[in-house]
């Protein structure tokens, strides 16, 4: 632990510069100390801030407790503890609250939270009291370390034997379990829980809802339930953190359940439960939601329940209904506070996803401030959509407005180099992402093999992958895989057999590597051997997975399957098949009709 450093006489900073030490007759306290709570009340440091110091010093009234104190907690509210320390280091005579000033300066930044660890060990047991605690306690637990924070109060419970003062609040007890969800400890809360219990500590709402929302946030959704059931008071927040945890816990019936016995049901709670269902793969439901939440409730939409809406259309692929909320979004103004970024991210990616890269550009090309996200969304974009020239030029102005790319930017682009057959600008790109602090993952290298394999580079292909093993371990099943795709669209049986054993002992269980494998075999006419798969592959239960094909009609997904008579408009659905068929000349394909399993 670092110690604090000594006064420094000969650099004194700027903002406590003032003349020398002269009394003024006439001056009293009750004159300076209303300066100086306003400029702590308005911030204002360098100009109220100095004018108030330099009077103190003009009429020597340093040596003031109350007003020196008041000074160091002044000089707090400025970036760097540097004030703070040289005013406390002035102070005459320092009690608890000089100490306590001080700590909550040292606490602001992360940098020094261990002269303030440093200065709550340093200072006289009769200072330290339950706000020095506190102020430490809060700061570890909002600066990440947890387990630090649960140590200091596990610290502050064992020093209760030094007076009444030292006893955990609610402050210590919201802090600490706070400390315990960040850091998921289940044993730490439960002993923090049964520690209030027996303390005899009046539980407010505030400490029960901390503990609540840790509970939920380490998946201990009973002992959750059980301190929401024994809860005399319950608020919002009580009942949203509830609904949160079950999402969180892939229970939605329950969170469903929760939410409807809410007394008052808010935005933030249908916000929770909107969230919840889209992040769980429950994307009808959650538009389902989302609309119940707007025209039978009449419940303005939180940023964040657009958020996910968007989300959810994205996900479905329903771009009439993404427009649906966008207009919405225009028509009310939404999005002109801090969440306004979010929102246009989301927008960007749900057209994105739905194939309209031009109305994402128009969304992209608006935003008035833009981040790693946009960016991203923009180069991911025309990647997926086949743009892949595009992407590419998304991704230099990405660089050139100096926006550091992610891992995702660096997989869209090789992705847009594969599909453009751009073999060249991939090695390029992937060999320039550790100048930009990128680490090449495995994907990253799969997405290159697919452009060396679609380039009908072959053996290059297969040798990059063996040079993999120094890297990221052997190849992965991406990266042969993307391989064993290349020798399907070239008709290399010879290299596929090879890719295929090592992607039978990386996926035994993935069908998908049979069925190509034998595919390959019965396009080269060795129909012995795609017969030989079919039959491994049947000998082992695994069977192809089947696709589906979707449409949107009036903002409404419509599924299908092979043979598919579930549709309620079924009949009508193949009458006009049958019609349509009247008007094609139908073609059998000779490899399906020679491999048909009997």
């Amino acid at each position: 632990m670092r110690r604090l450093p000594p006064p420094r006489a000969s650099r004194r900073p700027p903002c406590l510069s003032a003349p020398t030490p002269a009394a003024l007759p006439g001056v009293a306290v009750a004159t300076v100390l209303p300066l100086i709570e306003r400029a702590i009340a308005v911030g204002d440091v360098r100009r109220l801030g100095r004018a108030a110091h330099a009077l103190l010093v003009k009429t020597a009234l340093t040596h003031h407790t109350l007003l020196s104190n008041r000074l160091v907690e002044l000089y707090a509210a400025l970036p760097s503890p540097a004030a703070s320390r040289a005013a406390f280091q002035d102070l005459p005579h320092r009690n608890a609250h000089s100490y306590n000033n001080l700590l909550a300066a040292l606490s602001r930044g992360p940098a020094t939270l261990p002269d303030a660890l440093h200065l709550l060990d340093a200072m006289p047991p009769a200072s330290r009291n339950a706000v020095s605690y506190n102020t430490v306690i809060s700061a570890l637990a909002r600066h990440g370390r947890h387990g630090e924070a649960l140590r200091v109060f596990a610290r502050m419970a064992r020093d209760r034997c030094l007076g009444p003062e030292v006893a955990f609040d609610r402050f210590a007890v919201v802090s600490a379990a706070s400390a315990c969800a960040g850091m998921g400890a289940v044993r730490p809360l439960q002993q923090l829980h049964g520690a209030v219990v027996a303390s005899g500590v009046e539980v407010t709402v505030i400490m029960a809802n901390a503990m609540l929302d840790a509970y939920t946030k380490t998946a201990r959704m009973e002992d959750a339930r059980m301190l929401f059931n024994q809860m005399g008071i319950r608020d919002t927040v009580s009942w949203t953190s509830m609904i949160a945890g079950y999402c969180r816990a892939r229970r939605l019936d329950e969170a469903v359940q929760v939410f409807g016995m809410m007394p008052e049901q808010d935005n933030i709670a249908w916000t929770a439960l909107i969230s919840g269902h889209e992040q769980n793969g429950e994307e009808d439901a959650a538009l389902e939601l989302f609309q119940q939440m707007l025209h039978h409730h009449g419940m303005a939409p939180t940023p964040f329940a657009l958020v996910s809406s968007l989300g959810a259309c994205a996900k479905l692929g329903l771009a009439t209904r993404g427009k649906e909320v966008h207009g919405f979004i225009l028509r009310h103004c939404i999005g002109s506070d801090p969440f306004n970024i979010f929102i246009h991210n989301a927008l960007i990616d749900m057209y994105s996803k739905c194939g309209d890269m031009a109305t994402a550009t128009v969304v992209f090309e608006r935003m008035p401030q833009r981040d790693f996200i946009s960016w991203n969304s923009m180069v991911t974009g025309f990647s997926h959509n086949g743009q892949g020239k595009r992407s590419l030029a998304v991704f230099k102005r990405m660089l050139e407005a100096q926006v550091q790319p992610t891992y995702v930017t660096f997989l869209a682009v090789l992705t847009s180099c594969s599909h453009a057959g751009l073999v060249a600008d991939g090695r390029r790109i992937l060999e320039s992402m550790q100048r930009h602090g990128v680490e090449p993952r495995a994907e990253h290298y799969a997405s290159f093999i697919d452009a060396l394999g679609r380039n009908h580079q072959l053996e290059e292909a297969s040798e990059f992958i063996k040079g993999l093993s120094s890297r990221v371990g052997p190849g992965t099943a991406g990266s042969w895989g993307a391989l064993l795709g290349a020798c399907r669209v070239h008709g290399n049986t010879e290299i596929a057999e090879k890719v295929a054993e090592s992607l039978f002992q990386l996926e035994p269980g993935n069908s998908g590597r049979y069925v190509m494998l034998a595919n390959i075999y019965a396009a080269a006419g060795q129909w012995d051997d795609a017969r030989r798969v079919r039959a491994l592959m049947k000998g082992k239960g695994l069977k192809k997975e089947q696709a589906c094909s979707w449409i949107e009609v009036r903002s409404a997904k419509h599924i299908f399957v092979a043979d598919d008579t579930s549709h309620r408009e079924a009949n009508e659905i193949y009458k006009m098949l049958d019609k349509l068929f009247d008007h094609m000349h139908i073609v059998v394909d000779p490899i399906e009709d020679q491999l048909a399993l009997r």
